[in-house]
Parts: structure tokens; C-alpha cells; sequence
């Protein structure tokens, strides 16, 4: 950037607020906005990543996963980002959810969680276990969200559009680490993104506050006692920040703050004297939140709380959903005919039989128990949701496909979520070789019989295989006679 684009009004209050330090924060308007990229350790270990990676990668000092890259390199134009390797992420927006400290098995809640960085952040520390709601209020944006997901693994999520008033009732008491990284005025974005700047108007903060103490207050009943909420935005301004946390703090008193600066070199305090004068009994525990100044360490401009419930964790979670893999004639309900007639046709229009052929004909690991039906398509459902009637439910759990037919067409969630060795056949390709950008452009490939990997002697060759890229799943496709189909869904195609 050749000079800061940021609207005078803001200038002018940031330079009442910083003082001495103004200066410094006005110049790094001047430099270059920061590109990172955040390892996907659902899929590879760091080290592996370093090891296959042609990119010159630094460390982000506040997360063991999280790297600077340079501008020209454009790791998203690479079959590693189609392979779900890692996620392209602002380093500064890596830090919420490190400070989260999420454990396996925890129960998580991603409030605000469109496009899905942080979710995928936090499913990434759960590996597997426990599980992850995931909402997000806007509809187009939900979509970027499932997609981003997908393309990560991840397999113990749910996915909710909805207003979280609503999410109250079903989820009062019920998660163990609860992230509401909220909506704000974007001032913390002003150099990544100079439309928001231009954009801007002094009236947003008063607009996001009320938002935001809004969503605080929600969360803050769906988190059991003894749970850790982090609250955090992209914005400067106090009253999105430590006055929201003040108010919050004087109306909870069951809440206390978790020192969030501690280990984490450029990470400055807040600033409980940028608060009204004796308007917050307990003002000077924000002193224990955190900022992120972009003159003081290498990111954009970000605050973040943590919050933790006093009480102890002994309370039974929430009641819990009857298990959902309904019989198939509860799931066909509705026909005529007689009772024998309708079970036999139900049982034949049945998807989840279909998924059990389809897994024994072309898988080498058993796909999860729990399932639910949407009408012909069937997802593995996370355990332990409680009933979630009236919700908006985007994506009841892993999606792993449909039945058209009395066959199962496998989803592209499904491919990503499995590793090479869960299928029988598998197609192994390099990040190097020119048939991975023609496979992920959605080309029908010519191969030799030895391109085809088969789990064992008796596997036939025929039918869908798992197309890997240095040994990472990106997708299906069907082999037969030398030629492989290409089933990469278009929506995904390289471009």
C-alpha cells in the first residue's frame, strides 16, 4: 500500500486512543498486508506437510500449526490445497481459536463460524473425537462454510444456519468450549482489505456492539459450568471489545477472565482505561484480554477474551436425541398398500442398504454406525446432539452420499474424509504429476493397469476408486477398461 485508506474519523479517535504509539501504527499502514496458511493436522502432520511442500513457510509464533508464506507463491493454485493439506488463513485469525484450548472429546460450538477457518481449526485439535457445531446465521454463507469442512475432513460436524436465540433451548448447559468470533466493524482488516475500509462508517460500532452483547449473552447459556467461551473480533474499538467484556463480566458474575497475553510474544493487554470511569464494577479484569496491534506483531488487527465458568463440570450434559438410525419403514412412512407390501418396498428404497453394498465393494474400513436419513441421502451422525426439532440442520454429520436407484453415489465429503488405505482401489498420484490438475479440472484420465492399487489380490478392478495426491484423498473416480471417470464435483474444479 502507498498510505493508509482507513476513513479520517477512525484515524482521529485511534490516534486519541494510542498516543505515542500512533505512529508506529499509522506506518504499518505502509507495508504489505501478511498471507498465511494453516496446516490441516487432520489430514498431515506438520512436519509431513514441511516435507512435501515446495513453499517457503515461517512459523506463526502463536500457533504450532500456522505459517507465513509470500505473496507470489499461491498455495491456493496447488493440488495440496484441493487435497485439503491446509487452509489459507489470516495468522492473526489462527489466535482464538489457540487460546479456545480445545482437549479431545470436547464438546465445541463455533457460533459465527462462517467461512469455516476457525471450525476447521478447532476440528483439527479434536481429531476426530467428540464433536463440533458449527453456525452461521447468513444462508450464502453457510454454503462456504460446509464446503470448507468438507474439503478439510472433518467428519464429526453439524452444521446449523440459524439464529442462536433459537439454539438456546436445545443446547442449554450442553457445550464444553464455545468460540463466538462475532460479527464486527472490521477496523482490525482495514490493510487486507480495503473496500471494508472504504466502507466503514462511525455508526457500525454502536450497530456490532449491541450485536455482540447480544451473541455473548447466548453463548454464555449454552456453556456448561466449568467451560471456557473465547470471544474475540477483527476491530479496534473498545466498544466492541473490553466494554463489551466489562458488561458481560458485571452480569455474570459465575464468569471470570483467563489471562490471554501469557506465552505469547506481541500479544499487548487490554486497556480497562479506555473504559468510562467507574461505569464497570469489574473493569481492570480486562486487563487480562488481548490485542493484537499490527505494529507489534505480524498480523492484522484482532482482540480475543477468554471466559471461564466458575462451576464445576459435574452436571449431567444435556438430554440427549433416541438414537436416530430409524427403522426403514419409519423412514418411508406415508404409503399405502399393505403392511408386508410397504416394509419390503421401504426396505428395498432403503439408502442405508445401499451404503452397506457400496462399502463392501469398494472400502477397506467400516464407515461409522450412527446413521441418519434425509430421504435418499444418508449422513454419519455425530452422538450425544439433543433434539434438534425446529433447528435449521444444514448438515446433520459427515455427509457420505445418496441412493439413486438402489445404488449409493459416494459424496465428495466422503473421499475427503477417508484416508488412502480406507479404499479398496486408489489411484496415486503426485502433486508433480500433470494428471492431478487434469483430474482436479475434472478430465477423464487414461491410465495403465499399474496406476490402479488394489487393497488385495481379489479386489476387482472395476469401479470407484479413491484418487490420491501424495497419498491424500481429492476425490472419486470410476475405472474401467484403462479409463478413469472423473467424478470431482464441478462446483470444485480447478479454474
Amino acid at each position: 500500500m502507498t498510505g493508509p485508506v482507513a476513513p479520517d474519523a477512525f484515524l482521529e479517535r485511534m490516534k486519541a486512543m494510542l498516543g505515542a504509539e500512533y505512529s508506529a501504527f499509522l506506518a504499518s499502514y505502509e507495508e504489505d498486508r501478511l498471507y498465511g496458511l494453516r496446516v490441516n493436522t487432520l489430514k498431515a502432520a506438520v512436519p509431513r506437510l514441511l516435507e512435501l511442500t515446495e513453499l517457503k513457510l515461517d512459523p506463526v509464533p502463536w500457533t504450532e500449526t500456522g505459517f507465513y508464506y509470500n505473496e507470489t507463491a499461491r498455495p491456493g493454485k496447488h493440488p495440496h490445497y484441493h487435497a485439503g493439506l491446509y487452509y489459507i488463513q489470516e495468522p492473526s485469525a489462527m489466535a482464538p481459536a489457540e487460546l479456545l484450548g480445545i482437549e479431545p472429546g470436547d464438546y465445541v460450538l463455533d457460533l459465527c463460524a462462517a467461512p469455516g477457518g476457525k471450525t476447521t481449526q478447532l476440528a483439527a485439535k479434536l481429531q476426530g473425537t467428540g464433536l463440533i457445531v458449527a453456525n452461521d446465521v447468513h444462508p450464502d454463507r453457510v454454503k462456504a462454510l460446509v464446503k470448507n469442512i468438507e474439503l478439510s475432513g472433518v467428519t464429526n460436524a453439524v452444521v446449523l444456519n440459524e439464529d442462536p436465540e433459537r439454539m438456546v433451548r436445545p443446547f442449554a448447559g450442553y457445550f464444553d468450549k464455545i468460540l463466538v468470533d462475532a460479527p464486527c466493524s472490521g477496523e482490525g482488516m482495514f490493510r487486507k482489505e480495503e473496500d471494508m475500509a472504504k466502507a466503514w462508517q462511525p455508526g457500525w460500532v454502536d450497530k456490532y456492539a449491541g450485536m455482540q452483547r447480544t451473541l455473548l449473552r447466548q453463548a454464555a447459556q449454552m456453556l456448561r459450568m466449568g467451560g471456557r467461551l473465547v470471544y474475540s473480533t477483527c476491530t479496534f474499538s473498545p466498544e466492541e471489545n473490553e466494554a463489551i467484556i466489562a458488561e458481560f463480566l458485571d452480569e455474570h458474575p459465575a464468569f471470570e477472565v483467563v489471562p490471554a497475553i501469557a506465552g505469547h510474544a506481541g500479544f499487548a493487554p487490554g486497556r480497562p482505561d479506555w473504559l468510562a470511569s467507574g461505569r464497570y464494577a469489574r473493569a481492570g479484569e480486562v486487563a487480562g484480554t488481548a490485542r493484537l496491534w499490527p505494529h507489534r506483531l505480524r498480523g492484522e488487527g484482532h482482540y480475543a477474551a477468554v471466559l471461564r465458568h466458575r462451576g464445576e463440570a459435574d452436571a449431567p450434559r444435556a438430554a440427549t436425541a433416541p438414537p436416530r438410525e430409524a427403522s426403514p419403514a419409519r423412514a418411508q412412512r406415508g404409503g399405502g398398500g399393505s403392511a408386508r407390501a410397504g416394509r419390503a418396498a421401504a426396505a428395498a428404497a432403503d439408502p442405508r442398504e445401499a451404503l452397506a453394498r457400496f462399502a463392501r465393494e469398494h472400502l477397506a474400513a467400516a464407515l461409522p454406525a450412527a446413521l441418519e436419513l434425509r430421504g435418499e441421502h444418508v449422513y454419519a451422525a455425530p452422538e450425544g446432539l439433543p433434539p434438534l426439532d425446529g433447528i435449521r440442520v444444514i448438515r446433520p454429520g459427515w455427509y457420505l452420499g445418496g441412493a439413486v436407484k438402489q445404488r449409493f453415489v459416494p459424496s465428495h465429503a466422503l473421499a475427503m474424509g477417508l484416508r488412502a488405505e480406507d479404499a479398496l482401489r486408489r489411484i496415486m498420484l503426485t502433486a508433480q504429476d500433470p494428471r492431478a490438475v487434469r483430474y482436479l479440472k475434472g478430465e477423464t484420465l487414461e491410465l495403465a493397469p499399474g496406476d490402479l492399487h488394489a487393497a488385495h489380490d481379489s479386489v476387482e478392478p472395476k469401479g470407484y476408486c479413491l484418487v490420491c495426491v501424495d497419498g491424500y484423498p481429492v476425490g472419486w473416480g470410476k475405472w474401467l477398461d484403462g479409463l478413469l471417470k472423473n467424478e470431482y464435483p464441478p462446483g470444485w474444479r480447478w479454474t
